[in-house]
């Protein structure tokens, strides 16, 4: 889950600042960064989602419109 991935990345970050680890700071950094674009993507899928409901239900109106002439 991204805002898992994010936490754990930023973590990773304070930990390596901590102890002046470079390899640890990039490794969370990255980690961090992959949790923000899974969040991006769920909120993008979910956005996608509802809009795609939306215009099935006027779909459905302009069908119950035609057939009600």
């Amino acid at each position: 889950m991204g805002i898992f991935e994010e936490a754990k990345g930023k973590a990773k970050e304070v930990v390596a600042d901590a102890t002046d680890n470079d390899k640890l700071k990039a490794e969370g950094a990255a980690q961090a960064d992959k949790g923000e674009a899974e969040t991006e993507a769920t909120k993008a899928r979910a956005e996608a989602k509802a809009h795609e409901a939306k215009a099935e239900a006027h779909e459905e109106a302009q069908e119950a419109a035609e057939d009600a002439k």
